[in-house]
């Protein structure tokens, strides 16, 4: 553990120039009395650490010195895809490991190279989750992405949206994948892949049971085809509806991308209204996701589609009349 501390010690006065006592104990999460203690123990092993003093003082290194230290370790290297993702680090269990992974890569580089590394990383930032939701809360996602490294099947308890809702499934992790705030495990199962939801797992067992995956599986590839196939599924049919011509002209501020899709792509009356055919997964979704913009969209077509949210406003008048 020290040698590790007095490593990050060194690594972070190469790639920061100039810490104090104070910034380094914050940085590492430890005692000013043990920064004191290792820095010393540098000193005593040859490093050219020193200290300037003063308002504006702090711990440097002499100008030129730079430690060839900088290996990754196994557990760093393969936490080196989360680099600038410190939720989804965090989420792994990871943190540790990017963070280490991070440093050594930025001591690594010539100082140019760090200064414009470091405005890169000070100047974007990646948020995952969508505008009005958390992160989804998964506590068995450790355990699947250990899973998930090593190839060791896990025996979980799901929770599915259809009949019966809580199963039974002995999975073969190939890999997981972050889709707005949410994380999807894609298993091997007798029946194929299958993708399930980490949250929706109440219940984990790991096994030492090692199982042999398919080499040609591509994990960005797969969810691709995934993706298409879900909105092949889910759409099952459609609806032409006639746009106002106000909201028309600010599809840019609105959340139902197959509508803005087809609005942008069409012609619009000379009323400024537009008439458009959008996919629907049911009638009943239909009327849910309709039903906000009110008056600003009417439903032509289907007829069952127009009846259903004709009910949805009638109870709703009933409700608050």
């Amino acid at each position: 553990m020290r040698s590790s501390r007095l490593l990050s010690i060194l690594l972070l006065l190469q790639t920061r120039r100039q810490l104090t006592a104070r910034e380094l104990a914050d940085e590492l999460e430890v005692s000013l009395r043990t920064i004191y203690r290792d820095v010393e123990a540098l000193a005593a092993a040859g490093v050219p650490v020193y200290a300037d003093q003063g308002r504006a003082g702090g711990y440097r290194l002499v100008e030129g010195y730079r430690t060839r230290l900088t290996g990754l370790t196994e557990q760093e290297a393969a936490a080196l895809f989360l680099v600038g993702m410190p939720g989804a680090a965090a989420a792994l269990g990871l943190t540790a490991e990017t963070s280490a992974a991070e440093l050594k890569l930025l001591a690594a580089l010539a100082p140019d190279q760090r200064d414009r590394a470091g405005r890169l990383k000070n100047r974007f930032h990646l948020d995952l989750p969508a505008w009005y939701q958390d992160a989804e809360g998964s506590p068995h996602l450790s355990a699947v992405a250990d899973a998930v490294l090593h190839d060791r099947r896990v025996k979980v308890r799901y929770r599915r949206w259809e009949e019966p809702r809580e199963v039974d499934r002995t999975l073969e992790p190939y890999g997981l994948v972050l889709k707005n705030g949410s994380w999807y495990v894609v298993a091997a199962t007798p029946g194929g892949l299958r993708t399930y939801r980490v949250s929706n797992i109440l219940e984990l067992t790991p096994t030492d049971d090692v199982f042999e995956r398919d080499e040609d599986f591509g994990l960005a590839r797969f969810w691709q085809d995934h993706l298409a196939g879900f909105d092949r599924v889910r759409f099952t049919g459609e609806a032409v509806v006639r746009v106002s011509a106000a909201l028309a002209a600010k599809t840019y501020d609105i959340s139902f991308p197959a509508l803005v899709k087809a609005v942008a792509a069409a012609e619009p009356e000379p009323d400024g209204t537009v008439v458009v055919t959008i996919p629907i997964e049911s009638v009943a979704n239909a009327a849910a996701a309709l039903s906000r913009f009110g008056a600003a969209v009417e439903v032509l077509e289907p007829q069952e589609l127009r009846a259903e949210l004709k009910d949805l406003g009638r109870n709703l008048l009933e409700l608050y009349s």
